[in-house]
């Protein structure tokens, strides 16, 4: 892998994206399309990538009903879509694994967002820590048929363990030592995610907030 970067796409309407992929052009081919993106632009824009040749993680952590989960994963399937996510809750993964039926849709299971922090889940209720949490997950979506992990870089070789060496993991909240970790709370660099497992860097503000994009993407690599 020449590239492991996945570029964010945070921005609030396609025009800016189209500009960033522009100025990109062939040196990325794997964009992640989150809410804002999905809520401004739809699935109008993730064909527009997809028909450009371009990579799409569509990054929407699905969380409803199981029938409905499995509904919706199953139109996301017809669009050539690389990797979605889902939260790690078994009902929602087993249906989600039930509605990619044979495509080719990869179903990355969501452990424990990296803005959280064990004062945030027992905010929840929760009584695991952080860890103990990510491992369960970890585990359950393994055994639900998950093709793997979106996971905080701290946790990356932990979960490498768990998931084993054909899981493919997704580590947001990389960034340089030099950049800003803005909401992030659970960060590593780019070198040290890798180090730890992950397959995928996904790296949103240092690169598309940066005044040349594209030499910052060449100063990480």
């Amino acid at each position: 892998m020449t590239n492991p970067i996945i570029v964010a796409l945070d921005f609030e309407d396609a025009q800016q994206a189209r500009t960033l992929v522009a100025r990109l052009g062939s040196s990325v081919d794997f964009y992640k399309v989150g809410m804002e993106l999905y809520a401004a632009e739809g699935m109008q824009f993730v064909r527009e990538l997809t028909g450009a040749g371009k990579q799409v993680f569509l990054d929407l952590k699905l969380y409803d009903i199981p029938e409905t989960v499995k509904r919706a994963i199953a139109q996301v399937a017809k669009t050539g879509v690389r990797f979605l996510t889902v939260h790690g809750s078994n009902a929602i993964m087993r249906a989600a694994v039930e509605g990619r039926g044979g495509s080719l849709l990869g179903l990355l299971a969501v452990t424990v967002l990296t803005s959280f922090d064990q004062q945030d889940l027992a905010d929840l209720g929760y009584p695991a820590s952080v860890t103990d949490l990510v491992a369960l997950r970890v585990r359950n979506a393994m055994a639900a048929g998950m093709d793997g992990i979106v996971c905080s870089p701290l946790e990356a070789a932990a979960v490498r363990t768990l998931a084993g060496p054909k899981a493919i993991l997704v580590t947001p909240g990389v960034r340089s030592r030099s950049a800003d970790v803005g909401d992030q709370k659970r960060v590593a660099t780019p070198a040290e995610a890798l180090a730890a497992g992950a397959n995928y860097l996904v790296i949103g503000r240092q690169i598309t907030r940066a005044e040349d994009p594209l030499a910052e993407l060449a100063r990480i690599l």
